[in-house]
């Protein structure tokens, strides 16, 4: 597994420096059981909005279950599909919007995108690969799970282990190698007002 460190302003905590959204997967290596559960049980213990935990998660399995596996394959834009069939598992990460009582949860998305973050960083520091992917027909795959109306389908992801650097096809090593970037914190931070950056 090749490393794409994050070239951090001071050093962070190692597996969030080391996330990436790799695209080369080792298509012969299932994720086992443990590792699987690890992480879905730190997307379960993330906070949220009165402990709601408005996430869902549905696992398709191409070991275990190609077919369905094939079903959600299929629900991704073609770009997507490319590299994302290589992948051991899929996940659809979708969020209900309701609270308990019935009234909306607007926060729904917001602590279901932080359930995603800390599945990421456990996967990270299990040595494990994920990518999300916008690209994906949100209605079509609704549809083809009875999913309710209520519920809005967010994010598909890739979960799985890296190729070996040699093995990576030419036509993704050229992405798999690209230099990481982020926007500066002056970009992103202000201070006491809008606008207003941080020095």
């Amino acid at each position: 597994m090749f490393q794409k460190k994050a070239d951090t302003a001071l050093p962070i905590m190692d597996a969030l420096a080391h996330r990436w959204s790799g695209r080369a997967y080792d298509e012969d290596r299932p994720v086992d059981q443990a590792s699987l559960t690890k992480i879905l049980e730190a997307a379960r213990w993330t906070p949220s909005c009165f402990n709601e935990q408005p996430w869902r998660m549905v696992l398709f399995d191409r070991f275990q279950d190609p077919e369905a596996f094939e079903m959600a394959l299929s629900c991704l834009v073609e770009a997507n599909q490319t590299w994302a069939k290589a992948a051991p598992i899929l996940m659809l990460a979708a969020a209900e919007t309701l609270f308990g009582n019935g009234n909306t949860n607007r926060w729904a998305s917001y602590d279901t995108g932080a359930a995603i973050m800390s599945l990421s960083i456990e996967a990270t520091h299990l040595g494990l690969m994920v990518h999300q992917m916008g690209g994906f027909k949100a209605a079509e795959i609704k549809t083809r799970l009875s999913i309710p109306d209520h519920v809005d389908c967010l994010t598909m992801i890739a979960i799985g282990y890296q190729l070996e650097k040699e093995r990576i096809p030419e036509d993704l090593i050229t992405r798999e190698e690209g230099e990481r970037s982020r926007k500066p914190l002056s970009d992103l931070l202000f201070k006491g007002t809008w606008g207003d950056a941080r020095d």
